[in-house]
């Protein structure tokens, strides 16, 4: 991933959590779209943001996610068993 491509999320993930509140109580479970810290649209489906955004802002990075209370843990396990 491209430094700049980085940078540009954060500013998408900082809007994205400062209006986590407001979006939890009208689209829960819904996937919003964001670019450049606007709210370009809520969505049924990551299909359905993913293609807004390629329609809207072409190839160039923005952020599509599910608009939920907090963060689902995430897990990660390997193929690799030692010993």
């Amino acid at each position: 991933m491209v430094m700049t491509e980085i940078k540009t999320l954060s500013t998408e993930l900082e809007t994205f959590n400062a209006k986590r509140n407001e979006l939890v109580q009208k689209a829960l479970g819904k996937f919003v779209l964001i670019k450049n810290g606007d709210l370009a649209g809520i969505f049924d489906t990551p299909t359905d943001a993913i293609r807004e955004g390629y329609i809207k802002y072409g190839n160039s990075p923005f952020l599509v996610k599910q608009i939920l209370p907090s963060e689902p843990p995430l897990n990660f396990t390997s193929n690799l068993i030692l010993g």
